[in-house]
């Protein structure tokens, strides 16, 4: 009885020990060196944009989100600046409807004063 025991934990202490995989090779690998990929996920690709990709299409691709990456930055900050009240001086037009004139937000959009 003593032994059924003792095999049964045995037994079931084995199912919690981590699975033996082996170690396979991707083209992800290509990249894993590039500067951003981190552990745990090393070269991190979820749309696989970079399938069979070379080194060209790599750089092209970085290049791209840090350009957007900045336009994207100084957009938070002109709607920032905008919303406290800080306006350019002069006209935007030639009807002479100045920067202070329309209002901040959805609303120089669809407001009363609507662009």
């Amino acid at each position: 009885m003593k032994l059924a025991v003792l095999a049964a934990l045995f037994g079931s202490a084995a199912a919690f020990a981590p699975a033996q995989t082996g170690k396979t090779t991707t083209a992800l690998n290509a990249f894993e060196s590039e500067l951003g990929a981190q552990p745990p996920l090393g070269f991190f690709d979820p749309l696989g944009l970079l399938d069979d990709a070379d080194q060209e299409r790599f750089d092209r691709l970085r290049y791209v989100e840090i350009k957007h990456g900045r336009i994207a930055q100084l957009a938070f900050l002109g709607n920032i600046i905008t919303r406290a009240g800080v306006h350019l001086p002069g006209n935007i037009d030639y009807a002479g409807d100045s920067f202070d004139s329309f209002p901040n937000g959805w609303a120089a959009i669809s407001g009363p004063d609507a662009i």
